[in-house]
């Protein structure tokens, strides 16, 4: 399949498919440093087909196995197997009741098209950051296969929990540090792997708060990603969380939980601060998901409908447009958003 796509051509394409796929992604991706948008962008996209495949609850999850495998094969080879990305569309673009995955799943073979263009260097960060997201893919699939609502299955331990949001969240800041400290000689003073740790942190503050923003829905479905043994200490099962007389005793639970994903991404705003003030972009496009991600745990903690599945709990776009004016009429200052910042935390670890 010929490639040799113009620089113009690349941008467009991505562009295109962005925007039509995730609009508040687009947004973010266009704040940044041109010279990372592609390799980000890219990272997303694949990221969100790889996610696509494992949530297809219309195939069966062994199929979606062999699917998320052959996917996995692909930033493996030397080159790209067509076959492999034609099969993964066949199988799966008519299962698509979102017109998002189902547009991103039609023009994957434009996503590899794109990836063949980059730099030797940055494929290899995006074979690796693909190798580990999709472990957790694959976490989901063998660990909730046969769950249901009646049967909830959960994680055992907090060390799941904590491998779980490495492979889905914290390796994209470990990729996300990589990426921009070979790109940006502003970040030359950086120690990459001590600031990739912390991006790793980061990157789980995220993961954490959809976690427990997602929760009734993901109960619904069978899936807690709740150890079991933080329930049994609270001598909880599951299958009891969703039942009004648990709410008492779950609610220590789901404060630590809060508090733990708060502490997370107060070590996602270190991360930010650290960044130099001429890399305003950069700056922005970090600060925004943890004032966000902090103004959704604050719902959460203060939510009485947070075990209810058909209640979403969502910040309002009021919010999300005060975030981000307050940060860019600031130029990212550090004292206007750590002000902020620290406010929103405080409510968050102090019961």
């Amino acid at each position: 399949m010929p490639v040799n796509l113009s620089s113009a051509t690349k941008s467009y394409l991505l562009g295109d498919l962005l925007s039509k796929v995730s609009r508040s992604f687009y947004l973010t991706l266009a704040v940044l440093p041109a010279s990372v948008r592609t390799q980000v962008g890219l990272a997303y996209l694949f990221a969100r087909a790889a996610d696509t495949i494992t949530d297809t609850d219309l195939i069966e999850q062994s199929e979606r196995i062999i699917h998320l495998k052959n996917f996995q094969k692909l930033f493996t080879l030397d080159t790209i197997d067509w076959k492999i990305v034609q099969s993964i569309q066949v199988a799966l673009i008519s299962h698509q009741a979102l017109p998002a995955e189902r547009i991103l799943l039609e023009r994957l073979e434009d996503c590899f098209k794109i990836y063949l263009e980059c730099e030797l260097s940055d494929r290899i960060r995006i074979n690796d950051l693909m190798a580990t997201l999709t472990k957790g893919m694959e976490m989901d699939l063998e660990l909730f296969q046969g769950s249901t609502a009646e049967n909830i299955i959960s994680l055992e331990t907090q060390e799941d929990l904590n491998r779980y949001t490495y492979y889905v969240a914290g390796c994209v800041g470990e990729y996300w540090t990589n990426l921009m400290c070979a790109h940006l000689s502003s970040l030359n003073k950086w120690d990459v792997k001590q600031m990739s740790n912390i991006g790793i942190s980061f990157g789980k503050g995220l993961q954490l708060t959809n976690i427990v923003k997602d929760m009734a829905k993901d109960l619904s479905r069978g899936r807690c990603y709740i150890p079991a043994s933080l329930l049994k200490n609270a001598g909880l099962s599951p299958n009891d969380i969703l039942q009004p007389e648990s709410w008492e005793s779950f609610q220590p639970i789901l404060n630590t939980l809060i508090q733990q994903a708060a502490e997370y991404l107060d070590q996602g705003w270190e991360y930010t601060t650290a960044i130099p003030r001429s890399e305003i972009r950069l700056r922005l496009a970090c600060m925004w998901p943890i004032l966000l991600g902090g103004e959704t745990l604050k719902l959460v903690r203060n939510s009485p409908s947070v075990l209810n599945p058909n209640c979403q709990i969502k910040i309002t776009r009021g919010c999300v447009y005060k975030v981000i004016s307050l940060t860019t009429i600031s130029g990212g200052s550090d004292l206007v958003g750590t002000i902020y910042w620290k406010k929103l935390y405080n409510q968050l670890v102090i019961a």
